[in-house]
């Protein structure tokens, strides 16, 4: 005779399920991660249940008293993870009903595993949101201490990897400043599109008991409720989006890591990477490589590849649970710390690093980078800039053959090319006041950035 099921939803059974398909079909070998707050909506629903009448007010308090106990054991690692037992939810269940008997299994009372999960999922995203944005923050004030200590550092700016343009170094941190602040309002807005409270949908149709959402939601800080119990059970939407949300974030930080990978080369010497954040060569003696940098642009894909996993997961499925859906979790867990992690390591990172001004002064040097401040002279003299464009082409191939700057060119030689130019176009080929020439707002004058540093601390302060 068939050995009889004994799963909590196992009376339809007349056998029980195979050990490998336990071993396929169970999540607790990740979804342990949401136990604190499965525990917390637990507690909030035994709450509900007993401010309802839908159960007794003692067996209410008995039942929060078996899941606090349950949480310190937890916390502690003292719980016993069962595979059997398939889920962070029956894992809790079963020891709950193990530890104060059958009024353990009250706590099911108008709930389904496909509502819990979602809440769950929900609950989770809404922390670990909440420490990215902290983590992002303190990226944000790493950047701004350097913006502040260089103000007056030159460096070219960079169009198509080919020197353009000088810059203020401080602009350059600024520039890291304000992407990093759209990933703030990204996150934001994804949270609160995920403070949306799902349980009380049941498996998928509502339930008949007598609830109360609206308490749930205030004991679980959530701001609202849904309004359609398939679409609650069945949304990845919240999940989806602070992936995007994520993914956006490693992009950012990859091009930063890329670009920081070339200043720190011998081909660029723009900076030094502390050695603690470096690894040296088993072969090669004098090697010091920026490790956690290429780590950080290589561990992007893997967020990348998150947000893709879940849209896949989601593409196909009608409504409302399918057990696909169980793949949400190790995409999104693994997004999470993962760039959690690349925003904690990259901070201290960016802090301890060194600058070399003057190479990048002598990087200023080559490469004509004032040759559109040139053209701009000409331009403030009457010239239509695509005439004055022309011209200052004609100057930069004239002196690329001679192998000399356009500062180095005498004023007569530069009148052979066009009889506008006169004894004031010198500022116009000093770096710094290239610089402070752009004035406009969003520009990289020094006076420009003084302010914007201002702002961003104002917003740090908020």
């Amino acid at each position: 005779m068939p050995k009889k099921n004994t799963k909590l939803w196992g009376g339809r059974f007349r056998s029980t399920s195979l050990k490998q398909v336990d071993q396929f079909n169970g999540s607790v070998g990740f979804d342990y991660k949401l136990s604190s707050h499965d525990i917390a909506g637990s507690i909030a629903h035994a709450k509900m249940l007993a401010k309802r009448k839908i159960i007794k007010s003692a067996e209410a308090k008995k039942i929060i008293q078996g899941l606090e106990s349950i949480l310190r054991r937890i916390t502690g690692g003292r719980f016993p993870w069962r595979l059997e037992k398939e889920d962070v939810h029956l894992n809790i269940e079963s020891a709950l009903i193990n530890l104060i008997g059958p009024v353990g299994g009250k706590l099911h009372t108008a709930r389904s595993r496909n509502d819990q999960v979602a809440t769950d999922l929900r609950l989770y995203c809404r922390v670990k949101v909440s420490g990215i944005i902290g983590n992002l923050r303190d990226l944000q004030k790493v950047l701004v201490a350097q913006a502040k200590k260089n103000v007056d550092v030159l460096l070219p700016g960079y169009t198509h990897l080919q020197r353009a343009q000088p810059i203020s170094l401080a602009h350059y941190f600024l520039a890291y400043f304000e992407m990093f602040e759209r990933d703030i309002s990204r996150l934001d807005d994804a949270a609160r599109r995920t403070s949306v409270l799902p349980l009380g949908s049941g498996a998928l149709a509502g339930t008949t008991f007598p609830i109360d959402r609206g308490f749930v939601a205030r004991e679980l800080g959530f701001s609202d409720l849904s309004h359609n119990s398939l679409d609650a059970v069945s949304d990845r939407d919240f999940a989806i989006e602070t992936l995007a949300a994520l993914a956006i974030v490693a992009m950012h930080l990859s091009r930063l890591a890329e670009e920081w990978i070339l200043w720190s080369s011998q081909e660029f010497q723009f900076l030094r990477l502390p050695e603690q954040f470096c690894t040296g060569s088993s072969m090669m003696p004098q090697k010091i490589n920026p490790d956690v940098l290429e780590l950080i642009r290589g561990k992007t894909g893997r967020v990348y590849g998150a947000l893709v996993a879940l849209l896949t997961v989601m593409k196909g499925l009608p409504l409302a649970y399918n057990k696909d859906m169980q793949e949400d979790k190790e995409p999104l867990f693994d997004a999470v710390e993962t760039v959690g992690n690349c925003l904690q390591i990259l901070a201290p990172l960016i802090e301890a690093s060194r600058f070399n001004e003057k190479k990048m002064r002598s990087a200023l040097g080559e490469g004509f980078v004032l040759a559109t401040d040139l053209a701009d002279y000409l331009s403030g003299r009457g010239l239509p800039f695509r005439e004055a464009h022309r011209v200052v082409g004609q100057i930069v191939a004239h002196c690329q053959g001679r192998g000399i700057e356009l500062k180095q060119l005498k004023l007569e030689e530069l009148k052979r090319f066009h009889p506008s130019f006169a004894a004031d176009v010198r500022p116009w080929l000093d770096e710094m006041h290239s610089v402070d020439r752009r004035s406009a707002l969003g520009g990289t004058a020094r006076k420009n950035v003084r302010k914007e540093i201002q702002r961003a601390e104002k917003i740090l302060k908020k």
